[in-house]
Order: structure tokens, then C-alpha cells, then sequence
């Protein structure tokens, strides 16, 4: 199957004034869904907005008092709405409705469409009064978006803040303890979940709870070549060959080049990764979920002789690399959900990591990170001897990947 099995299909629906962190949390939350095998999609309002309006309108089209303006403002959110409902009725399991949702009323009427159309309903609130965190939400976020595209950054602030304004007068905080919600408050200080009931459910508070828009760079990078690597051969725990050694070397040099204070080290429980690591002399974890994907029985073989020997699995693997698993071994739909409650931690975390994995497991970890889609994995470009040093944003991640030969200093590439 395509995707993990849902019993109902769930709408999430996001709540808060602007700049409060909601777009961020939902594009986030997609991802990581829809990277676990889920068909989840994104209906933001405000797409639909700059859709029919145009990128920016005055701050007046949000004034409550402006009836004109609000009739525009419901259609637009409705439009949104029966999409996600045709949506989900099309196949869509998780349909998340991107919108500030402010009032009580609005919330209700949102919920009784969802739930006539058979779809469970998950609120997620995003509550922030800190000005020191706000002004940084709207200089980081709300002045790069299509609204402001072009407009001096004063002017575009001091517009955004009228526009918030306006909001504020009709704000209403989610206080209902009879629905299903997440209240996420001062991004991530508190959590409070009410009525969550399942797995996916809980899940999602799990992974909501750990993220933070902290910039901080997560450099990805295999091991140096090891012996098996030299004669072509898949799996296996062999040690380094004498370039791998040379390339841990030059990833030292790198990674004191990148002149971090604090720097957190992972890398597979296998002695190349090990070894990789070992030569940094900055201590490191050794973790059991970043070992290379199982290969079974076709472990320590070359993909010649499993094509020569094995044919039917070549083929099978050929159709579909995603899904296929080895014998006695695993597919990089395994892979991926064995990484998950690593990438919880991978979210967690706000200062610099550097992980030391394998082809197949970094694949997924970036896949997740770039937001690349799922059935992608298996042919994302994750070559030997290279660093991808991704930086997450609130929208988006920073790529930079550098190729160090062995025995050299950094080589950016493009």
C-alpha cells in the first residue's frame, strides 16, 4: 500500500492570531505525515486569498466591522473548506485547514462541516504574547511572503501590524475541553493536549511538541569508503579502506573549519561509520537506528550477482525500490519507521548536529529535511565523501553540500 491505513479521515484544524506560528507548524506537520506514508495536504486561507484578491490587500479587507470585507474573507475560507472536504472524500486522509479560525463560531461551523462529511476534528492553537517573539515571526516570516513581496520592510511592518490589530479585536482563545485540541504555547514552552484519543493522534501531539524554529545546521554525511565499498559489495561491516581513513581526516578538518562550540556527534552502530566518527576526537553516539539498511540474504553480495543469482528479486527491487524488501531484510519503508522517533529528536534539537550514517538512511533523513517527496527516497543523490549540511527555516532548509577528496580541504558544490 501507498500509504499507512486510516480508519476515519482527520481533519486538523489550525487556530491563532498572525504570526503565531500556524503556517509553520502546518507545513511542518505535512511533511513529517505524509513522509511516514500518510496522504496529507496543506489548504491554507490565505492562498486562496491572494488567489481571488490579489498578493496584498489593505489592512482594512481584515477589519471585523467591515462587512463587505468579511463576506470575501468567509468565502475565500469556505472555498478552502470543500476543498479539503472533496479532498479527503477523493482519497485524502489528513486534510489540514491552514486559517486563524478565530471565533467560536467559526470553529463550530468548521467542525460540523467536517464531521458531516465523516471526518474526525483535531484543533492545534498556536498562542505566543511574547513581542520579543512576535516581532522575529514577522521579520523572518510574514515579510518574505507574497503579501509583502517588494515592499520596503518598514512599510510592510507597520501594515502587517494593523492588519494584526484588526485580529486581535475578534480573537477568540480555544476553551472548549469537549473537543479534541493541541495548545501550543510560546513556541513549545507548554503543551497542552485535551481529549486525544489513538495513535495518530498521539503521535501528532509527540511530534508537535518538539519543534522549535531555531536555526541551527544538521550536516548529513556517509562514512568514509570502506573495503566493502571498494569491491562493490552491499551491507556487511567492513572497516574503513586506507581513502575512507583519509576522508575521515578531511572531515575533521571540515568540521573544525565550521569552528561550532558545541557540536553533537551520531553515527550507525557499524565500525565504518564508528571509525568515521571516532577519528573527529569529539566524542559521539552510536545509534542502532542509523545502521544501513538490512539487506537479508543478499548481504555482503555485489548487484551484479544478485541480478545473476537472484533475478526475480532484481526485478521486484527494480519495480519498486521504495516498498521492495530484501529478503530476511528490510525496505526503505522499514528504514523510515525505525528513523522516526529519531527524527523527533532531530527536531529536538537546537544545536549543531552532525550525523554519520549510510546511503539508504541518510536518503530518508533528508528526504524528511529537504522536503523532498516519499517515493523519492530511494534515488536521492546522497554520494560518498560529501557533506549536505541542511539549515531548517520556517518555511523552507538551506542546502549546501561540499565534496571533500580525501586528504583535502572543503570543495563547495552546487
Amino acid at each position: 500500500m501507498s500509504a499507512l491505513p486510516l480508519h476515519q479521515g482527520l481533519a486538523i484544524v489550525m487556530v491563532g492570531l498572525p504570526a503565531r506560528g500556524k503556517t509553520y507548524i502546518a507545513r511542518k506537520l505535512c511533511r513529517y505525515l505524509s513522509w511516514l506514508g500518510h496522504r496529507a495536504k496543506v489548504f491554507n486561507v490565505g492562498n486562496y486569498r491572494r488567489q481571488r484578491y490579489g498578493d496584498h490587500v489593505p489592512p482594512s479587507f481584515f477589519d471585523p466591522n467591515n462587512e463587505e470585507a468579511w463576506r470575501q474573507r468567509r468565502a475565500v475560507a469556505g472555498a478552502a473548506l470543500d476543498d479539503l472536504i472533496q479532498w479527503c472524500e477523493e482519497g485524502g486522509q489528513i486534510g489540514i485547514y491552514d486559517a486563524t479560525n478565530s471565533t467560536r463560531e467559526r470553529r463550530a461551523y468548521v467542525r460540523g462541516r467536517c464531521e458531516a462529511a465523516g471526518l474526525r476534528v483535531l484543533f492545534i492553537e498556536t498562542v505566543c504574547d511574547d513581542p520579543a517573539v512576535i516581532d522575529v515571526n514577522i521579520r523572518e516570516t510574514k515579510l518574505s511572503a507574497p503579501d509583502y513581496r517588494d515592499t520596503d520592510p518598514d512599510e510592510a511592518t507597520r501594515d502587517f501590524r494593523e492588519r494584526l490589530r484588526h485580529y486581535e479585536r475578534a480573537y477568540e482563545p480555544l476553551s472548549d475541553d469537549t473537543q479534541s485540541f493541541i495548545k501550543v504555547i510560546d513556541v513549545g514552552r507548554q503543551v497542552v493536549a485535551n481529549r486525544i484519543v489513538g495513535h495518530l493522534a498521539g503521535r501528532i501531539v509527540n511530534y508537535v511538541m518538539h519543534l522549535h524554529p531555531t536555526p541551527r545546521p544538521i550536516w548529513l554525511t556517509r562514512h568514509g569508503e570502506s573495503e566493502a565499498n571498494t569491491r562493490g559489495l552491499i551491507g556487511g561491516d567492513s572497516p574503513l579502506s586506507a581513502a575512507g581513513e583519509q576522508y575521515a581526516n578531511s572531515l575533521r578538518t571540515f568540521i573544525a573549519d565550521q569552528d561550532v562550540e558545541t557540536l553533537h556527534v551520531w553515527s550507525s552502530t557499524l565500525q565504518r561509520t564508528m571509525q568515521t566518527a571516532e577519528t573527529l576526537g569529539r566524542g559521539f553516539m552510536a545509534i542502532k537506528a542509523l545502521d544501513e539498511i538490512a539487506s537479508g540474504v543478499c548481504d555482503n553480495m555485489s548487484y551484479d550477482a544478485i541480478r545473476e543469482t537472484m533475478p526475480r528479486e532484481f526485478a521486484a527491487r527494480q519495480r519498486d525500490k521504495l516498498r521492495y524488501r530484501y529478503p530476511r531484510g528490510e525496505s526503505y519503508e522499514d528504514v523510515i519507521r525505525r528513523l522516526d522517533p529519531l527524527l523527533i529528536e532531530v527536531e529536538r534539537h537546537r544545536e549543531p548536529l552532525l550525523i554519520i550514517a549510510h546511503q539508504a538512511v541518510l536518503r530518508c533523513l533528508y528526504a524528511y529535511l529537504a522536503d523532498e517527496p516519499r517515493e523519492r527516497c530511494p534515488f536521492l543523490p546522497v554520494p560518498l565523501h560529501t557533506v549536505i549540511e541542511l539549515t531548517p527555516r520556517a518555511y523552507g532548509c538551506d542546502e549546501l553540500r561540499t565534496e571533500l577528496a580525501p586528504g583535502s580541504r572543503a570543495a563547495p558544490s552546487s
